[in-house]
């Protein structure tokens, strides 16, 4: 039996997600975009999991798009086809309304550098590397990459990593802001696992808005993220969640949130 290319496991309310193609360093290809798709709808759907985790098997998180498997795209529909269902999942990542953390365990390149971006928090490893390497075999960003990159970095530092697709390591990556946490290696797992659970036990609601105003609010003016936060605020001082963290507060206890 041939092993799936995306590997889901849940776990005290985290879904870690790890790309399993190592042979490849994990690079995209049609059976992996695909695994990756119904994966991401089953971990949306799933009320008991409350944060993700995502990873790659091996030496590197995700090198990008299979270049053989690129090669066979002959056809420019099919071609086309590919690149927007691969760029489908960094909008799954980034719409849906769970903090998705990236584990960037190696490599990221290319596409794979463009997943990590989409996710809400990142860690890495020490030996972490990130390249926009597109250029290097002709061709441009994609999974959302000329989106992203300009928003963490800067305009002229995304031109620049594109342009020349100059491998930066995890201290870069730090520095510039693509990365939250750089980690040892073998401190890594463990820690973001630490950090999902932490993100597990809080507030789904709050943070699930939250999310969706600031993936929001780079192209909002004031007046209109003020009208967000009141609609929403509204909504969440309605919640047992808020009524539960009101509770905990004054008891001065750990509070318990479910969701609701």
């Amino acid at each position: 039996m041939q092993e799936k290319t995306v590997i889901l496991e849940k776990c005290n309310g985290v879904a870690t997600i790890t790309l399993n193609r190592p042979a490849t360093m994990n690079s995209l290809n049609r059976e992996l975009v695909d695994e990756f798709t119904a994966i991401l709808h089953e971990v949306q759907s799933d009320g008991d999991v409350k944060a993700v985790v995502l990873t790659g098997n091996g030496r590197a998180f995700c090198a990008g798009g299979d270049l053989s498997y690129l090669a066979s795209l002959t056809e420019p529909a099919a071609a086309r086809g590919f690149i927007a269902d691969a760029g489908n999942i960094a909008a799954m990542i980034m719409n849906m309304e769970k903090p998705v953390v990236a584990m960037v365990n190696g490599v990221a390149a290319g596409a794979g550098f463009n997943l990590a971006l989409a996710c809400d928090i990142v860690y890495c490893a020490k030996t972490a590397r990130f390249g926009q390497s597109f250029v290097k075999v002709g061709l441009v960003p994609d999974c959302g990459g000329m989106y992203l990159l300009p928003k963490v970095v800067g305009m002229h530092k995304a031109k620049e990593l594109m342009f020349t697709a100059d491998l930066i390591d995890a201290e870069t990556a730090l520095d510039l802001g693509v990365v939250n946490h750089v980690v040892d290696d073998a401190l890594l797992p463990e820690t973001v696992c630490q950090f999902a659970e932490k993100l597990a036990n809080s507030a789904p609601i709050a943070i699930g808005l939250m999310k969706r105003v600031l993936n929001r609010s780079n192209n909002l003016d004031l007046e209109t993220v003020l009208e967000f936060e009141a609609d929403v605020q509204a909504l969440c001082m309605q919640t047992a969640d808020h009524k539960e963290g009101v509770a905990a507060f004054k008891e001065k206890r750990v509070p318990q949130f479910t969701g609701k």
